[in-house]
């Protein structure tokens, strides 16, 4: 074990008046602890609950081997997984797909930041092709996806100027603090176009039991990329590399693929199939807040909303009609293949009172995907519900040519779909451009839909999510309309002073 190093900093309180307190009692310390490897700080911290010792004499007294038995016995043998909530990892993970970044980060144990669409410029990341199969597949999927970073490069240079234009610069505001806010307005709009095949940037700092997890659900993922992933993480935290981790994390994260999810997500795609029998997507609102309903009649709904593209009050009202035994029969599919050291599927997450079906713009929906104090079962990537054109298009004259990008990127998604190739449908994805929408469902409690509301409707925000944002404070305000003062919001109707950032 490396030498730990230990600052202290001690603090002795006030004496309480007529508490009885002796001159004698001893002083509460507090220190910070760093230079411990993560197996063996969990070690000490667990110590806590099962010795008198104070954490520098457990620290004093642990080596590695120690750490390592502990972990055995207590975490392996016994079951208790929250002492790895105590060793902390952090990972850096370069040079991977928007696609591949959304599917890491959604763990809602989870602290990390990805670079920014907005702050930074694309043009040059590079892009993620998976193996088509044959050169004709590759060469279609190359000249989309480039097309579009051309479009993409073109239409951030326009934007730029067309808000330079409209906004003059103020005296007191330096010509390069303008320009950044104006460009970072200009890659709000020009981010529609990049596709999810774009390199992107993340970092992650996770405990182990999040970084056990994690590495389980990539491995079982729909996505070869993704898979790949799973098994780089898994590398990056047994390998004596810059988080030096050590055996017992690499016993920690030798998970092979999870055949429960696997399993599970094969027979309710299944199930949603037979379930809605090529029925066409009907119409749906794009915010709409869920009305209540039985509890069972919910979790059905919820597992099957997952693996397939129809609202959730179409999907519920399949469900209702089915009836009770194959609501049941639903459910039993959910958890016929768990084991006793699986968590139960996010889907099993019912009863909170605030549900939001939400369809929405990729890009957006990668903020929204942030907010991890909710419970998110999103759906997968398609072209079926079209795609969000910002105003300031038509402004500047150049719809035409964004909606010529963005239905030759969707012609191209469908063809390369429909290829005989294994996991065509997947790698079709990465063609997506992010102004495509997706649908989520979010479950959350009242203080979290105000403070969602409140933080997403602030001027500086992306009007994407913005809107979204607005619409679910308006759908509680229309069915709760006693609570809707208690919500501090921003009127997404009035102007927008675009240097606000």
């Amino acid at each position: 074990m490396s030498d730990a190093k230990i600052s202290d900093l001690k603090t002795k309180p006030e004496p309480a008046s007529n508490t009885g307190s002796s001159p004698e009692a001893p002083s509460v310390e507090v220190y910070a602890v760093y230079g411990v490897e993560p197996e063996v700080q969990a070690y000490a911290m667990a110590k806590y609950s099962r010795s008198a010792l104070s954490m520098k004499e457990s620290l004093r007294e642990i080596n590695r081997q120690k750490a390592e038995k502990f972990l055995d016995t207590f975490y392996f043998q016994y079951g208790h997984r929250s002492i790895a909530d105590l060793a902390h990892i952090a990972l850096a993970i370069e040079r991977l797909s928007i696609l591949g970044a959304i599917a890491v980060a959604d763990e809602q144990r989870w602290d990390g930041q990805e670079r920014s669409t907005r702050y930074q410029d694309f043009q040059k990341s590079g892009y993620y092709t998976p193996d088509f199969g044959t050169e004709q597949a590759r060469n279609l999927y190359r000249d989309t996806v480039e097309g579009l970073f051309s479009v993409y490069e073109a239409l951030s240079e326009r934007m730029w100027l067309y808000l330079a234009e409209i906004t003059p610069k103020p005296a007191e505001v330096k010509q390069d603090a303008y320009e950044r806010a104006l460009r970072a307005r200009a890659f709000d709009i020009s981010r529609y176009l990049l596709p999810l095949a774009t390199n992107t940037s993340l970092g992650e700092i996770v405990n182990a039991r999040t970084l056990e997890t994690q590495v389980a659900r990539l491995l079982s993922h729909t996505h070869q990329e993704i898979r790949n992933l799973g098994g780089l993480l898994k590398r990056a935290a047994t390998s004596p590399a810059y988080n030096m981790n050590h055996q017992s994390l690499r016993e920690l994260v030798e998970e092979i693929p999870n055949p429960y999810e696997i399993e599970t997500r094969r027979e309710l795609r299944q199930a949603v199939a037979e379930l809605m029998d090529r029925s066409p997507i009907t119409p749906a609102e794009a915010v709409d807040l869920l009305d209540e309903e039985p509890l069972e009649v919910e979790l059905a709904t919820t597992l099957l909303y997952e693996h397939c593209h129809y609202s959730y009050r179409q999907i519920r009202q399949a469900v209702e009609a089915a009836g009770e035994k194959m609501r049941r029969e639903i459910i039993d599919l959910g958890v016929r293949h768990r084991s006793k050291h699986d968590e139960m599927l996010r889907a099993f997450c019912v009863g909170q009172h605030f549900r939001f079906d939400i369809l929405m713009d990729i890009g957006g929906f990668r903020d929204m995907h942030r907010h991890r104090r909710c419970i998110q079962i999103g759906q997968g990537f398609t072209t079926k519900h079209g795609y969000d054109a910002p105003e300031e298009l038509e402004a500047t004259g150049v719809r035409s040519g964004y909606d010529v990008a963005m239905n030759r990127a969707s012609e191209v998604v469908e063809k390369l779909a429909q290829s005989p190739e294994e996991e065509a449908e997947e790698k079709s994805h990465y063609a997506i451009p992010l102004g495509f929408r997706k649908r989520t469902l979010f479950k959350m409690d009242f203080a979290e839909v105000v403070y969602i509301s409140e933080l997403r409707t602030t001027p500086a925000g992306h009007t994407s999510y913005r809107g979204v944002a607005y619409a679910m404070y308006e759908a509680v305000a229309r069915k709760y309309p006693g609570l809707a003062k208690y919500f501090h919001v921003h009127d997404v109707s009035e102007p927008v002073d675009l240097l606000q950032r």
